[in-house]
């Protein structure tokens, strides 16, 4: 049983899923398995996966789905997966080449189930840490503080136990294709903190069909997805006042968005809600602006 599973959720992405195989097959260590999930991809992605396959140069497991989205993808895996670790590599995403060494090396060395898993840096294509660095006097930390109380910025690699990442699976909403990842890793915060590895595990390149470049497109798609997101966010035991009001103030644009009128009865703090209301139809309306430009 080898101990690590990259997995890699793609849309359409046969023009660029070939630098994450390349880099795959370059691994100093070919102690994984690459697990792509093809969520409804009418380009020529399997046919490319065949073709891979055929040269066995690396352990490679393929299944499609109806298209459901990013999220709907990551439910596929992780129900999949029977490694000891997995790590998601987007589709226009690669990794240098001793990465899977350094993870399966540290985690070896210092992994248990004390903890949900370890997690590394991102770069840009240029070898640049994307954000900052993950701090130095910390061995261990959950994602939430990470973020909210160490300063830390930028996307970062999470490498996680799966038999822990089969838990809390992402609902799918119908006709809506996203729900916030994050979801998923906050929630597993509650629970374990992760280990730091202050190595460059991945390197990112944005396109620009990229989710993260078309936010205001997701909010106005996807208004149950970000609603449900938000909700259980503002639950988080040990996030402040101040975040939790950032979420509600989205919970209210996005309950606006799907023409929610009982978002009140349906949330876990009335009293903060009630108070973002204004600042929530601020941001629904901006919400429409800007999708009105994008979509002229």
């Amino acid at each position: 049983m080898k101990l690590l599973t990259i997995f890699t959720p793609t849309y359409n992405r046969a023009f660029c899923l070939d630098n994450c195989y390349q880099s795959l097959i370059r691994q100093t260590s070919k102690d994984f398995v690459w697990l792509i999930v093809d969520d409804g991809s009418t380009d020529s992605t399997k046919q490319l996966v065949d073709e891979w396959l055929q040269e066995k140069k690396i352990e490679i497991r393929y299944v499609w789905q109806e298209n459901v989205g990013m999220h709907g993808a990551h439910n596929t895996a992780y129900e999949l997966i029977d490694t000891e670790l997995n790590v998601c590599i987007d589709s226009d995403d690669y990794m240098p080449k001793d990465a899977v060494e350094k993870i399966n090396h540290f985690w070896r060395k210092y992994g248990s189930e004390k903890v949900s898993g370890l997690i590394g840096l991102d770069a840009n294509t240029n070898n640049e840490v994307i954000g900052t660095r993950l701090p130095e006097t910390l061995k261990s930390s959950t994602l939430f503080h990470l973020y909210n109380e160490h300063g830390v910025t930028g996307d970062k690699k999470l490498v996680y136990r799966s038999e822990l990442t089969k838990q809390h699976r992402y609902p799918i909403f119908q006709n809506e294709k996203y729900v916030g990842l994050a979801y998923k890793y906050y929630m597993l915060d509650k629970e374990y903190e992760m280990l730091l590895l202050n190595e460059v595990l991945c390197c990112v390149e944005y396109l620009q069909d990229g989710s993260s470049l078309n936010m205001f497109n997701q909010y106005r798609k996807n208004p149950k997805g970000f609603a449900f997101y938000r909700k259980e966010l503002m639950k988080l035991p040990f996030a402040g006042l101040a975040y939790k009001f950032r979420q509600a103030i989205h919970f209210v644009s996005s309950s606006l968005l799907m023409n929610n009128k009982n978002f009140l009865k349906e949330n876990p703090s009335k009293a903060l809600t009630i108070i973002a209301i204004p600042f929530g139809i601020i941001l629904y309306f901006y919400i429409l602006l800007k999708t009105r430009v994008s979509q002229g």
